[in-house]
C-alpha cells in the first residue's frame, strides 16, 4: 500500500470512528505503524485531524438539535461537561460517552474555539500514546 493511500485510509477511518459509525482507527493505525512505510508523524497527524473533524461534526449536530430534556443515559456526559466545561472534551476519545459529549457540547453551545482545542488535544494525546506504545512494542519484539 502506498504511503498516500495509507494516510488517506487512516484519515477516513479516524473520521468515521469519531461518529457513531464504526471506523476502527486504532487498529488501522497500529497496523500501518507495523506494516507501512508511511512516515509516523503523518500517520499520527492524519488520525488526529480526521478524528477531530469527526468530533466537530458531532458538535455541529448537537448545535442543530432543538432544546431537549436530558435523558437518563446522558447524565454522566452532561455532568462532566457542566462541571469541567470544554476541558471535559479531553475525554472525547472514550467509546460511546465521548461521542455523546461532543453532541452535548454543541447542544450546550459551548465556545467553539475551546471545544475545538480540547477536542483536538484529547484525540491527539490518544493517538500519540498509542503510537509510542506500538513503536516501543515493535522495538522490544525485534
Amino acid at each position: 500500500m502506498s504511503s498516500t493511500l495509507a494516510i488517506a485510509s487512516l484519515f477516513g477511518s479516524s473520521f468515521l470512528s469519531a461518529t457513531l459509525l464504526p471506523g476502527n482507527s486504532e487498529i488501522l493505525l497500529v497496523t500501518l505503524l507495523t506494516a507501512s512505510s508511511a512516515p509516523v508523524m503523518m500517520l499520527v497527524l492524519s488520525a488526529t485531524i480526521g478524528n477531530t473533524l469527526g468530533g466537530l461534526t458531532n458538535v455541529v449536530i448537537g448545535r442543530l438539535l432543538p432544546e431537549l430534556k436530558p435523558q437518563r443515559g446522558m447524565s454522566t456526559a452532561l455532568g462532566w461537561l457542566q462541571r469541567f466545561g470544554p476541558a471535559a472534551l479531553l475525554l472525547s476519545w472514550l467509546p460511546v460517552v465521548g461521542d455523546l459529549m461532543c453532541v452535548l457540547a454543541g447542544w450546550l453551545r459551548m465556545p467553539w474555539g475551546l471545544v475545538a482545542f480540547f477536542l483536538c488535544l484529547g484525540k491527539a494525546l490518544r493517538y500519540i500514546v498509542l503510537t509510542v506504545i506500538t513503536l516501543q512494542g515493535i522495538a522490544w519484539w525485534q
